[in-house]
């Protein structure tokens, strides 16, 4: 009965209708990729030299563009295909025609011109969106659907005016890049060490020279009426290769002198000369200025050491290009650092952690997979203290909402160690 009912007139129609849900089809594929697809990663293929690249840079620099007119083609190809197919299947099943062409446009539309290209564009995103980009560039070239565009998005930004949107800004975040590292660590694309890499230098630019300071109390300083060789004899010593040179107190620094200097001092007789003679210039920096900031000045000045000064003018402590380095690389330690101690890297919370009182508390939570708190201070020593309320002795115990701190080993009013604790149900339930 069909093939008695079927016209030229129908054959048009089907293949108008096969022409159309094709289109709607590669629209939807299309639309999916290129939402998908970030401004850092269109330039990744380009750089690679893909083929489509250059039109998928100039595409996701300004979605708004494509997405408007995308989404209204797909609208439009899938609206007429339904009505033809509507039209088709009354002419040849009568009455019965809506529900035929009803079934067929759910499974037909729905899943091989809906799902099966987006879940495509989903699984290869690359080659759709390459595949798809100088497609639509060129549609959007088009006068009438440039023309198009512009009145969606001038009707758009009018809508989300009107309810109050602030939109979304397209910008890349701190927060997604971290993240970005973290999905593409689990995904073995770079290795923890890279990742690990990638946070430090994000979090670089946040850090201030207080938090990577060689406190005041633990300066090797040497006074003004010493001689070059007592001078030389403390920097091998200590392992230090400059060293400030003090006045009348460790808040009055006048100077500075180096290892290489003093040995070519005292190798040319000079050794019972006094080190303010021969000492250079001392530099200067305040403990709230920003370690990225003091790297560019350091590589500008040559100057490896500054004293870091806190609001009153006193001397807070020291601060070295090392100290800085060791903000990106970790810990940098050779064979003349005075207490070089082998970490175990396997070192969990199980069991407890003994950890010194120096530890900067962000490098304790990052390391261990810790959760101390911190509020005003920086260090593992400097949360007991607050949690003291005054100097704690050894043996004392203090709680926080997580952990258990022990006090393990004081040297004078400073705490050295501290034992981290898991606290159990019981003792949550009891604070």
């Amino acid at each position: 009965m069909i093939g008695v009912l079927w016209s030229s007139g129908d054959t048009a129609l089907a293949l108008s209708v096969g022409v159309l849900l094709a289109l709607s089809g590669f629209f939807a594929m299309a639309e999916t990729a290129l939402t998908r697809t970030n401004k850092s990663r269109a330039r990744s293929l380009r750089d690679q030299g893909r083929r489509g690249a250059k039109a998928l840079v100039i595409l996701t620099e300004s979605p708004e563009r494509f997405l408007n007119p995308l989404l209204l083609l797909i609208l439009i190809c899938q609206l007429v295909s339904a009505t033809m197919v509507g039209v088709l299947a009354g002419h040849l099943f009568g009455a019965a025609g809506v529900f035929v062409a009803t079934a067929l446009e759910v499974i037909i539309i729905f899943v091989a011109f809906e799902a099966i290209p987006k879940n495509y564009a989903v699984q290869h995103q690359d080659e759709a969106a390459l595949l798809s980009a100088p497609v639509i560039a060129r549609l959007l070239a088009f006068a009438p659907i440039r023309l198009l565009s512009s009145v969606l998005l001038s009707v758009a930004d009018a809508v989300i005016a009107l309810i109050g949107g602030t939109g979304s800004s397209s910008r890349v975040t701190e927060s997604e890049i971290l993240a970005m590292a973290d999905v593409a660590h689990e995904d073995l694309a770079i290795a923890s060490e890279e990742r690990n890499f990638i946070h430090s230098v994000i979090e670089f630019g946040d850090t201030i020279v207080r938090e990577v300071m060689v406190p005041r109390i633990d300066i090797v300083d040497v006074p003004s009426g010493a001689t070059t060789r007592d001078a030389l004899d403390l920097a091998i010593e200590t392992g230090r290769s400059r060293i400030p040179v003090l006045g009348e107190s460790v808040d009055d620094v006048v100077g500075m002198v180096n290892l290489r200097h003093l040995a070519r001092l005292v190798a040319n007789g000079q050794g019972d000369e006094l080190v303010d003679a021969h000492m250079g210039q001392a530099f200067f920096v305040p403990e709230t200025k920003r370690v990225a900031s003091l790297l560019s000045e350091i590589r500008q000045s040559k100057v490896h050491l500054f004293v870091v000064v806190d609001e009153y003018g006193g001397t807070a402590g020291l601060v070295t290009l090392e100290d800085i380095l060791e903000e990106l690389v970790g810990e940098i330690t050779d064979e003349s650092d005075p207490s070089v101690e082998e970490l175990d890297e396997e070192r969990t919370i199980e069991g407890g952690l003994e950890l010194s009182g120096r530890l900067n508390i962000d490098d304790a939570n990052e390391e261990f997979g810790l959760a101390l708190e911190k509020d005003g201070w920086d260090t593992v020593g400097g949360l007991v203290l607050d949690l003291a309320g005054g100097v704690p002795s050894v043996g004392e115990v203090f709680a926080t909402r997580h952990y258990r701190l022990t006090v393990v080993r004081m040297d004078g009013r400073r705490i050295e160690s501290v034992l981290v604790e898991s606290r159990d149900d019981d003792e949550d339930d009891e604070s």
